[in-house]
């Protein structure tokens, strides 16, 4: 039976029994991170003006869309949220996940042979565009939950493209990597000119300017200022600008020119949604999560069939420990596979793959003295034993391509609390240069995440027009006393769900603080399909980051897992918490890239 822990506490770096390279960010009056310190500035500049969290964290968003776009994230890319409302004692999952256009229908492309969506790096990514949808999620938020206007959460933003921010080693180090200019040159002139001036990557330090999207942002600004002080009005007025008016129309003719399918009209037709979250229980808190359009059960399914397990008593990132975790997050991804997508009868079944009894009699397949080879078969909730009897991994051939969503450039996170309770956390993304095409006129790449549809008719994510794709973008609150006392977020494709996994056991069931959770070695299943194209599948792998023993990859080995270390398994991590006795707010950020925590 898995134990929680007792009281997190809010240790200093230096005499933390786990030592961290940082120490806790703590305060009292508000906390905002992101995956970088102008971003997370940004979202703090609007809390020290009288702002909430949520207007800290739609700035941050529109500021991590300038500062960070080899964070696999642009401004027309896509953003999942949970937001929690402190005074009406309200949590909300948004969904600013874009939908597929009206012309990308399965007749399409199976009409030219072709049974996945591609996408770049090449010469396709054009037939993979979704609708733009973090825009408008940042103003459903600003409108329902904020406090400022359009003009002053662009402000920081606004600042940096047009002014510029110093030049960075992780962006520049990404920039240096020969695909993400390759693929500029497939779509000329792609953003060559802005990120290559004088035909090189520039200096670390040196100021970059981003003229074309500080312009689309200064329209966004000029459409508020047509709201003549109402700030209903303003919001209404950058939203029309965007989806409805010459910010749509570009990107439709853009997308058209190349020979896209996404049209000015599929913007027109988008909003952005206000769900419930789904939620489970585990160890005495509460987890909040996004519904089956995301990965986001898998989490809650891997805790359920971990909930009989003495984790704790296994100890933290031991061999039979890792084992264990990776063994479940192998049945919860089998059952993704066959059960997650935005449909209907999908989002309305969730519950069952939730349901205790079947997550326990899929505990039961797990052998602790063997590793699974291949894929497992996906569960069938109505049956007693949680066995589907399609056979497992059918259909499935390894393969050993490089993973089109490395952890190197794995997109980006941010959360935000204020000192009311209010929090908000947020995983936007879209736009991989490597894999896109960018659009000079809008200063900014195109979301490909049309390419995590199937083409097989009658599966939950199978193709269809002004849908959501099954995204990998995820983001969880804790509760506990019935209100949220925690968020977690940590960006890197298919190892999203199972880092924050991590992240969540590292804090509700070793008690570690912020910083130690997010500091502390991951690892990441391969034996999964990968969501992006050209879904890559590598039964067996387990990779693993540097911190992880030798002497615990070889007991591993010796279990049946093929252990490859690789820089990092999920990238980006952030960790913010309240404490439910005192109020205090504090945060971790994770050092494996330039993510950083602010408080005041």
């Amino acid at each position: 039976m898995t134990r929680p822990s007792g009281r997190i506490q809010e240790l200093e770096h230096h005499t933390a029994d786990r030592a961290t390279t940082r120490p806790v960010v703590s305060g009292t009056q508000g906390v905002v991170a992101g995956g970088h310190p102008l971003v997370s500035m940004a979202g703090m500049r609007m809390l020290l003006s009288g702002g909430n969290a949520f207007d800290a964290a739609v700035a941050a968003g529109f500021a991590a869309a300038v500062v960070e776009p080899t964070a696999s994230y642009t401004l027309c890319g896509e953003c999942v949220a949970l937001i929690h409302d402190a005074r009406k004692r309200e949590s909300v999952a948004v969904s600013g996940q874009g939908t597929a256009p009206a012309l990308a229908t399965l007749a399409f492309f199976r009409g030219r042979g072709l049974d996945r969506i591609p996408t770049g790096p090449g010469p396709d990514a054009h037939l993979s565009f979704t609708v733009p949808g973090a825009v408008d999620a940042y103003l459903t938020v600003l409108e329902t939950h904020g406090t400022k206007t359009v003009s002053e959460v662009l402000a920081p933003a606004l600042q940096y493209a047009e002014r510029g921010f110093p030049m960075y080693e992780y962006m520049h180090r990404l920039l240096a990597i020969p695909e993400s200019r390759s693929q500029f040159d497939i779509y000329p002139p792609g953003g060559t000119a802005v990120f290559y001036p004088g035909g090189r990557v520039p200096d670390v330090g040196d100021l970059f300017v981003q003229e074309a999207l500080a312009g689309t942002l200064r329209r966004l600004v000029e459409a508020d200022g047509r709201g003549r002080g109402h700030r209903a009005a303003g919001i209404a007025a950058a939203r029309a600008r965007f989806y409805r008016g010459d910010i749509a129309a570009s990107i439709g003719a853009f997308s058209e020119r190349l020979g896209g399918l996404l049209r000015a009209s599929d913007l027109a037709g988008y909003r952005a949604r206000l769900e419930p979250p789904l939620r489970t229980t585990f160890a005495g808190r509460e987890i909040l999560g996004q519904s089956a359009w995301t990965q986001g059960p898998v989490l809650m399914q891997a805790l359920g069939m971990l909930s009989s397990v003495d984790l704790r008593g296994l100890g933290h990132n031991s061999a039979r420990y890792i084992h264990v975790v990776s063994e479940a997050l192998k049945l919860a991804f089998a059952d993704r596979e066959r059960h997650y997508g935005d449909r209907e009868d999908a989002l309305a079944s969730v519950g069952a793959l939730l349901a205790p009894a079947y997550l326990q009699a899929r505990a039961a397949l797990i052998r602790m003295d063997r590793a699974t080879a291949v894929a497992p078969s996906p569960g069938d909730p109505r049956s007693h034993d949680g066995v589907s009897r399609g056979g497992a991994a059918a259909g499935l051939r390894a393969s050993g391509a490089a993973a089109p969503e490395a952890a190197a450039d794995g997109t980006t996170h941010i959360a935000a609390i204020d000192r009311d309770g209010n929090m908000m956390c947020l995983t936007p993304s879209g736009g991989v240069f490597r894999k896109s095409a960018f659009a000079p006129e809008l200063g900014c790449t195109l979301s490909t995440r049309s390419e995590m549809f199937v083409l097989e008719e009658g599966h939950p994510n199978a193709l269809a027009p002004g849908k959501r794709p099954r995204t990998t973008l995820v983001s969880y609150l804790i509760c506990e006393g019935g209100a949220p006392i925690m968020t977690v977020g940590c960006p890197g494709g298919d190892d999203q769900s199972q880092a924050d996994l991590q992240l969540v056991l590292n804090l509700l069931v070793f008690g570690m603080n912020p910083q130690q959770a997010v500091e502390a070695p991951r690892f990441s299943t391969q034996t999964l399909v990968n969501s992006f194209y050209p879904r890559v599948y590598r039964p067996g792998q387990l990779n693993v980051e540097s911190g992880i023993a030798e002497s615990t990859r070889a007991e591993l080995r010796v279990l049946g897992h093929t252990v490859s270390e690789i820089g990092a398994c999920g990238i980006g991590a952030v960790v913010t918490r309240r404490d439910p006795e005192t109020g205090v707010l504090s945060a971790g950020a994770d050092p494996r890239r330039p993510t950083y925590a602010l408080a005041w």
